[in-house]
């Protein structure tokens, strides 16, 4: 791994959280992704499975991770299970992690080769009454295959049928929406590479350049600095392209007067960073681009006070939904008649901002977290109102990654220009 990982501690931490969900007399299981194909003998880079990763910190495939608080063997109530390394694997990719090393990472002292799993885990199935299984249960998650979770589980719910099982994902849900102190630390660092970035972008900005060069430029500034590189797919819009919530061609020549939407953020120890901003090609905003801008961050900034400790993440959505509504109607996009007549499952306003606010984010951008509860101190969650208007070719975002704190909020992307006078002293 080319980051430096997190101290131990915060995965023995991380693991004691867990375990005290866990029934008496059970264990938990997590497996680690696959490596996906591509074509021919090709493969996609290798990207840890979160739960394991937030569990154990180990980062390498063909990884195991038994939690077992009841074991009568002390050595088997945290187990870890990687991938043997031997001389060929070594010359073709490199020697995997030895146990040392995995035990190092993990704070786990009880390390096995993965060879040595199924007779391991028939000796504590023996002893549980009950299996924690996990598998992604993220609110919109689309898994069109058969994941190494889907097919251990298949395994075990086969091999011992008479077990009780229970969801690891809820436990997971509520523990990693919470951020410990060295988790935050990994999300300061993620943000501000991904500050650097924006800063390089600043310096690059003007019409004629290509928006795939500008995303060239940002993996630049991600790779040079130790990150993983992009955590999602980045989405560099110029124009009437900005009005494409998901527009991640970046094939367009940026043109004078365009205002370019730049919706991109690294990965750093895989914790994301994920930010939007808007700048004008020329380095001016039109009196138009101004007025729709500064109505955007009116609405994010409103926003902001709203992200507090005990506040509701659909109630935040509807009050920000209200704001945005008297926004579009001092810029005439709306009218009260439109408000008057609109559809309470789809009120007036969503005609030009149809998406959400907020979201949680962590180890994965569009993070796990508690949709039904209250939010808490520690929790991180982006804001990003948008106003989009094709029949102008307008489409403005203005998103921040925002920690909850117990008296103030920390916003760890606040050094990227957003005021309209600061982005145009900035480039000019």
């Amino acid at each position: 791994m080319r980051y430096t990982p997190a101290p131990p501690a915060l995965y023995v931490k991380n693991r004691e959280r867990f375990t005290k969900f866990m029934k008496p007399k059970s264990l938990a299981v997590f497996v680690s992704n696959d490596i996906l194909p591509t074509n021919a003998d090709g493969t996609m880079k290798f990207v840890q499975n979160s739960d394991l990763l937030f569990l154990s910190g180990i980062d390498q495939e063909e990884s195991t991770l038994v939690l077992f608080p009841d074991a009568f063997l002390p050595e088997h109530r945290a187990m870890l299970f990687v991938r043997e390394t031997n001389e060929i694997l070594a010359r073709w990719e490199g020697e995997k992690l030895n146990k040392a090393q995995a035990s190092a990472l993990s704070g786990i002292s009880t390390v096995y080769w993965q060879s040595e799993f199924e007779s391991v885990f028939k000796n504590v199935m023996n002893q549980c009454e009950r299996v924690y299984l996990n598998r992604n249960e993220h609110l919109r998650a689309k898994v069109e295959i058969q994941t190494r979770e889907d097919r251990f589980a298949e395994t075990v719910l086969r091999e011992f049928p008479l077990h009780a099982y229970e969801r690891s994902a809820p436990i997971l849900h509520r523990l990693r929406s919470v951020k410990q102190t060295e988790e935050l630390d990994l999300m300061r660092t993620s943000a501000q590479i991904n500050t650097e970035a924006f800063a390089r972008i600043l310096t690059v900005l003007k019409p004629g350049v290509g928006e795939w060069e500008l995303e060239a430029e940002f993996a630049h500034e991600y790779l040079r600095q130790k990150a993983e590189g992009f955590a999602y797919t980045p989405i560099i819009a110029s124009g009437a392209s900005a009005c494409i919530l998901h527009y991640i061609e970046n094939h367009q020549v940026v043109a004078d007067g365009d205002l370019v939407l730049f919706d991109v953020g690294c990965s750093y120890a895989h914790y994301a960073s994920d930010v939007t901003r808007c700048f004008p090609a020329n380095g001016r905003f039109t009196a138009r681009q101004r007025a729709v801008y500064e109505a955007v961050l009116r609405v994010q900034k409103a926003a902001m006070e709203l992200l507090r400790p005990g506040n509701q993440l659909h109630t935040y959505h509807a009050e920000v939904g209200k704001i945005m509504e008297s926004e579009l109607l001092g810029l005439g996009l709306i009218d009260r008649n439109d408000i008057a007549h609109q559809n309470p499952a789809w009120p007036a306003y969503k005609k030009y901002f149809m998406h959400g606010t907020s979201h949680y984010l962590g180890l994965d951008v569009h993070d796990v977290g508690l949709w039904t509860e209250k939010m808490e101190v520690g929790q991180v969650f982006t804001v990003e109102p948008g106003i989009y208007i094709p029949e102008e070719g307008l489409g403005i975002r203005i998103e921040d990654n925002i920690v909850i704190g117990a008296e103030h909020n920390e916003n760890l992307t606040a050094a990227i220009p957003k005021e309209v006078d600061a982005i145009e002293e900035r480039m000019n």
